[in-house]
C-alpha cells in the first residue's frame, strides 16, 4: 500500500465518519455509537501505518515494509 492509497483511504473513513455523526446528531444508538468507533480504530490504524512508512524512509529503509498493527497495538500505545 502506497502512502497516496493510506490518505484516499483516511479522507473515506473520515467521509463516512462525519456522515454518521451528521445523520445521527445527538440521537446515536448503540448500533451507531459501535460504527463510529470501529471508524476511529481505523483511522488511527491508517494514521499509524502511514508514520511507519514515512519513519522508514527518513531513516533510508523499505517503507514498504511498515504492516498494518493490530487494533489494540495501536489503540494502548505509550509515547
Amino acid at each position: 500500500m502506497e502512502d497516496r492509497d493510506i490518505v484516499e483511504r483516511v479522507g473515506r473513513l473520515v467521509e463516512h465518519e462525519h456522515r454518521l455523526e451528521r445523520t445521527h446528531e445527538g440521537e446515536m444508538t448503540d448500533e451507531d455509537r459501535e460504527a463510529l468507533r470501529a471508524i476511529e480504530v481505523e483511522l488511527d490504524r491508517c494514521w499509524d501505518l502511514l508514520r511507519q512508512r514515512r519513519a522508514r524512509r527518513d531513516a533510508g529503509e523499505n517503507p514498504d515494509e511498515a504492516h498494518v498493527r493490530d487494533a489494540d497495538t495501536v489503540e494502548h500505545y505509550q509515547q
